[in-house]
């Protein structure tokens, strides 16, 4: 790198610093937690959603920076998780869409540019920013950066200003959210995203840099076996060729007219049509039984690179490890509307499977999914109509991205917990339009009270109740708010329901975990029936981590 300038070498070293110098504080960051509940995985979420941008990144042998940027910006997209690794995959694609493909070097207007490009997407993603957060944080970042620029400052010093506003911002995190000031801790995402500037820095100024990350850490995915593909039958496979390819060196401006046009063409030829265009490149991707015809198409557009052109039929075999009998297979009938639910557990899985969920992402608290692991199931779901349900509030950001990944149809009702999910499946009704069910799905989530029981794995003073809770002890949230304890389940599921159920309430429903006998909940749930003897109380099990219990109120 030059003085003023980073270039394709060095913004590689960047990244791949800034994912080491994470790994070494995630536990720390995962420590920054304002509840004593175990949930605190700001850190591994965040190394996750780095490290899915590293891969990217060390894949691409270009020397321009546009291009490292630009997989930086998709390797996020594809492995955010959670709502901290969402937003820092926002803020690393709109830093890559600042910076042009074929951009050679990154001076520091250029680097400044980036980073308030990057807090503008990333503002853009969240429905309701909230402030003394990581979005907080990476808004100092961005004014600091402009202010450098005006003092004509090298990228060196701009950075090393950045890192200190941003410092001074996260300290001043706990006087704009009253639950860090609370729990005497600052925002975790925002201490993330200095972390990750930090090992930027410490590649730009020489610092030990670490050539290759360690990707071989377990990473939590939907890895579908082929057992579970072997019902996929060839028979029906219309077009044979998948066909991908990239057009160059175009030879007439790229805008929405030109890609439109391609796209029409390629659907009278084809079908799974995906479609990517800026002013320097386009990516296709079609399912054809004329592939030479795509690509004449193109070659009247620009120059064609990474052609690949696959039978499907052999791929088919390839995935599943089996010569298909396609006489004896009947593939999943296609359905006007297709559900994806993501769970942990399998009882909660059976129970999704009961009531005609299509496809299951396995993932909950502290192991949130990324958008890619819901892709892929959405991509498996049976019809281009897919309504998902996060079931937890730290994955719906990623159930929203996942739309990016895939060319159908993605609706994404916020259910934050398992009894909103069943909640929403139940209202769902086949036969009905699309806009009628999210309609109904939607409404149906705020009927149905919500409730878990769970260890705390610290000493903590809980906001807003007049008791502290210490670590080992049971804890009972509703609604995410802290409102029982007890030395048991049992003295904390019955504090809790004193909260909970109203006059208007018929039905308790007790999900138990892993950490659960039969014995116990059965135990549990003939002391409730004593307690409420005017209400159903119905056990089940959901075989979960980290949640004793699962509890729905209706």
């Amino acid at each position: 790198m030059t003085e003023s300038n980073i270039n394709a070498a060095m913004f590689k070293n960047m990244v791949v610093s800034a994912a080491n110098y994470l790994e070494h504080n995630k536990q720390l960051l995962n420590d920054l937690n304002v509840f004593p509940v175990p949930d605190g995985d700001t850190g591994t979420n965040m190394f996750l959603t780095i490290v899915s941008a590293v891969k990217e990144v060390t894949a691409v042998q270009s020397m321009q920076v546009g291009a490292l940027a630009k997989a930086m910006g998709n390797g996020a997209l594809k492995g955010a998780r959670g709502n901290s690794g969402v937003i820092l995959s926002q803020l690393f694609r709109g830093f890559a869409q600042s910076v042009s493909a074929d951009k050679e070097c990154l001076t520091a207007e250029d680097f400044s540019l980036a980073i308030q490009k990057g807090v503008e997407a990333a503002y853009k993603a969240v429905m309701k920013p909230k402030e003394g957060t990581i979005l907080t944080v990476a808004k100092s970042m961005a004014k600091e950066a402009q202010r450098q620029i005006k003092a004509k400052s090298d990228i060196p010093t701009l950075l090393a200003a950045v890192i200190a506003e941003a410092q001074k911002t996260l300290d001043k995190t706990p006087e704009m959210l009253p639950v860090l000031k609370e729990a005497g801790v600052v925002d975790a995402g925002g201490a993330g995203l200095i972390t990750i500037y930090k090992g930027f820095q410490m590649a730009i100024n020489g610092e030990e840099v670490i050539d290759t990350l360690d990707l071989s850490k377990p990473v939590v995915t939907v890895k579908v076996p082929a057992s579970s593909r072997a019902d996929i039958s060839t028979a029906d496979i219309q077009f044979m060729y998948c066909t991908e390819f990239f057009i160059t060196n175009l030879k007439k401006a790229i805008n929405d007219q030109v890609i439109d046009t391609l796209r029409n063409y390629l659907m009278k030829i084809g079908d799974s049509i995906v479609v990517v265009g800026d002013p320097t490149l386009i990516k296709v991707h079609v399912h054809t039984n004329s592939p030479d015809q795509a690509l004449n198409y193109a070659l009247g557009l620009g120059e064609l690179s990474r052609i690949k052109i696959e039978n499907m039929k052999e791929q088919h075999n390839s995935i599943t490890g089996l010569i298909p009998e396609e006489n004896n297979v009947t593939p999943k009938p296609q359905k006007p509307i297709a559900i994806v639910s993501v769970c942990s557990g399998d009882g909660l899985g059976a129970i999704f499977k009961d009531y005609n969920v299509d496809e299951l992402v396995a993932g909950g608290q502290s192991m949130n999914p990324s958008a890619e692991d819901i892709c892929q199931a959405i991509d498996l779901a049976p019809s281009n109509n897919v309504i998902v349900l996060p079931n937890n509030k730290n994955i719906i950001l990623a159930a929203e991205q996942s739309k990016d990944l895939t060319n159908k149809h993605v609706y994404v009702i916020p259910t934050k917990s398992f009894p909103q999910g069943l909640s929403a499946v139940l209202a769902f009704v086949e036969g009905n339009s699309i806009e009628e069910n999210i309609e109904n799905m939607t409404e149906a989530i705020s009927s149905v009270k919500s409730a878990q029981i769970t260890t705390a794995v610290r000493d903590s003073k809980v906001v807003g109740q007049d008791f502290s809770v210490h670590e080992g002890e049971y804890i009972g949230l509703l609604e995410n708010d802290i409102v029982s304890h007890g030395q048991t389940p049992d003295q904390a599921i019955i504090s809790l329901l004193e909260k909970m159920v109203t006059e208007d309430d018929s039905i308790i429903s007790l999900y138990y975990g892993l950490a659960i006998t039969t014995q116990a909940a059965q135990s549990m749930a003939e002391q409730l029936k004593v307690v409420y003897p005017d209400l159903d109380v119905e056990v089940y099990t959901g075989g979960q981590p980290v949640y004793d219990y699962i509890i729905s109120v209706e």
